[in-house]
């Protein structure tokens, strides 16, 4: 690997199975590659990650309800901070992807950096034990974790509780605008309605994204999150 120092500095932690931290680094658009991808790393390592993030939680705020838990949990985890962390570190830039993918949307980008992030935590803790993975989390995730932004809860919840309140009583109502993309990495966008407002939209990888995005624009719009 090309400026593997760099990249222990990153992790701090000396891979001694130099194909395992490359598989993390792989994505699946690289054909043919010796190295495999890091699918099912991503998949193990997004288990990891919630499990030390959760323990965290729980040391740092004893006094805390589990629904403002789960809510800064759901946070901390999401695709967006796991990129955002990648890039902020340099570990984006030792992922090996096609060029199809390095030139593709920045929403592909965010999500294949995020999945990288999660399967370098899953390398990290089969070759060097839940003890590695916990210290490379706690690293970069405990300033994060602290921050009292994360005190408020996902923005669909946020935006049912605050529509119910109003006149009308009514629940949000959420429909898709338009799907773009190939299947392996769709773009949603979705519209949200509240009765009495006008109408929010949102993009995302998938639905569920995106009617989160859709909530949080009705919410900065209408005063309700700064």
């Amino acid at each position: 690997m090309k400026n593997a120092a760099k990249f222990s500095k990153i992790t701090g932690y000396v891979f001694h199975d130099s194909k395992l931290a490359q598989r993390a680094l792989t994505h699946s658009s690289v054909e043919n590659s010796s190295r495999g991808n890091y699918e099912r790393l991503e998949f193990l390592g997004d288990r990891v990650l919630g499990l030390v993030i959760a323990e965290l939680l729980c040391a740092l705020f004893p006094d805390v309800p589990e629904g403002v838990l789960s809510a800064r949990l759901n946070m901390l985890v999401n695709a967006e901070v796991c990129a955002e962390i990648a890039v902020e570190t340099g570990l984006s830039a030792f992922v090996v992807m096609s060029a199809d993918m390095k030139h593709g949307s920045a929403r592909r980008l965010v999500n294949i950096y995020a999945d990288v992030m999660e399967a370098l935590i899953a390398a990290l803790y089969v070759e060097g034990g839940l003890e590695a993975a916990r210290r490379f989390i706690t690293r970069y995730w405990s300033e994060r974790a602290r921050d009292s932004a994360l005190q408020r809860r996902d923005a669909k919840t946020e935006l049912q509780e605050w529509a119910h309140k109003q006149k009308a009583g009514d629940l949000p109502y959420y429909r898709v605008v338009k799907r773009e993309g190939p299947d392996h990495d769709p773009v949603f966008e979705m519209e949200v309605r509240v009765s009495g407002f006008a109408p929010a939209g949102g993009k995302g990888s998938s639905k569920r994204q995106a009617e989160q995005a859709a909530a949080e624009a009705m919410l900065r719009r209408e005063k309700i999150w700064p």
